[in-house]
């Protein structure tokens, strides 16, 4: 049996995409036929090029080489790196600003302790020096 990759063709290869509806058929003769001369036309007075097929419509479809395969594979490796670079640097920017807001948090709760430690510290010396201080008469 034919597996499902079987019928799938190449990308390179035009597929069908849209039905053609309302058409009359064209008899085989018609598609096929050389077009009129006139009577007095001869056979040797035709050029042969009217007669030969254009080589263009019986070539194979064109295989990549592989510097086609090389341009299409950094073409590639550009986009995909356009869109990491994008999609990374809105990562990071919701990283750094979640870990300088942690450590602002951080930072202050610190300094708050360290304020009131200086603050207690500093009231703690003056009233102690105004204790040891005689009073005045």
């Amino acid at each position: 049996m034919d597996s499902p990759q079987a019928k799938v063709p190449p990308r390179y290869v035009p597929t069908l995409t849209e039905v053609v509806t309302g058409l009359e058929p064209v008899p085989p003769e018609a598609s096929v036929a050389a077009p009129a001369l006139p009577a007095a036309a001869s056979q040797e007075a035709v050029p042969a090029v009217l007669f030969e097929a254009p080589a263009v419509l019986f070539e194979a479809p064109a295989v990549p080489t592989a510097a086609d395969m090389a341009v299409a594979e950094e073409l590639l490796v550009q986009r995909l790196l356009q869109r990491v670079e994008l999609a990374l640097d809105q990562r990071l920017q919701a990283c750094i600003a979640q870990v300088v807001q942690e450590q602002t948090r951080s930072i202050t709760l610190r300094l708050q302790e360290e304020l009131e430690s200086v603050v207690r510290q500093t009231v703690h010396d003056a009233v102690a020096q105004e204790l040891e201080q005689p009073a005045p008469r």
